[in-house]
């Protein structure tokens, strides 16, 4: 059986470019594939993936967990939000489904850019047995190049980013810190009531707080609305690297 091309494709701006350039190569055997969380996304990311595909002239396959429906459905069955290791939804929806259905002979592509070279030697110290290729990186493509290069092509960035997200992931996410929930909770409330319901149903919480010289939980309905600054959180990886 012939070995694979596999593009990972998370409906970001950097992974759109990245598999815009793997597929011009015109590779044998290439897939662009998505793990789908599209539940609790932003619906103008359905919009954003089919221009994409129409771009790269090639379909977008779409890989779905067999044991979860969304992240809610994992949050309720496990027990858990987030720990040391990264966010459960992304564990069970994103890495588990690529490790199920990626084989020991296929070449791997990423939309890390040329700003994240300690994302890129992580992965490769994680993954030792993968064989990756990172075409942004190659091109000294930056995040700021790929939105200019989408709108070169005539493609609409999705919302998320317009309304000030520096990642395209779900709406309320779980690795994000005090700024961004309280972003969230401006933005959309019902997303904000829903985890924080969550959190409360579930006796865990996302968050956490120095309190007297102690970190202290921390729910979302416990959250001032002038707590955190968004612009200063590290930014939030759902992907191949799930980082806390």
């Amino acid at each position: 059986m012939d070995a694979r091309t596999l593009v990972w494709f998370s409906c970001g701006a950097a992974s759109a470019v990245a598999a815009k350039l793997a597929v011009s190569e015109q590779r044998d055997n290439i897939e662009v594939l998505y793990c789908d969380t599209l539940a609790y996304e932003h619906p103008d990311n359905l919009r954003f993936m089919a221009h994409v595909e129409n771009w790269i002239g090639q379909e977008i396959k779409i890989l779905r967990s067999k044991e979860y429906s969304d992240i809610y459905d994992v949050f309720r069955k496990t027990g858990w939000l987030i720990g040391h290791q990264g966010a459960r939804c992304t564990i069970e929806l994103k890495k588990n489904v690529r490790m199920d259905y990626q084989r020991p002979d296929d070449l791997h592509v990423f939309g890390f850019t040329v700003e994240e070279r300690k994302r890129i030697i992580d992965f490769d110290a994680s993954f030792l047995d993968t064989r990756t290729w990172f075409p942004l990186l190659d091109r000294k493509v930056t995040k700021a190049d790929c939105y200019q290069i989408l709108s070169a092509a005539g493609i609409e960035l999705p919302t998320m980013y317009k309304l000030g997200y520096r990642n395209n992931n779900c709406i309320g996410c779980v690795k994000g810190g005090m700024g961004y929930w309280n972003k969230i909770r401006v933005d959309f409330p019902e997303d904000f009531k829903r985890m924080a319901q969550l959190e409360r149903e579930m006796g865990i919480t996302i968050l956490s707080d120095r309190r007297g010289g102690k970190r202290v939980r921390l729910y979302l309905d416990q959250l001032e609305p002038g707590q955190g600054r968004y612009d200063n959180e590290a930014a939030i990886e759902c992907g191949v690297l799930c980082q806390a």
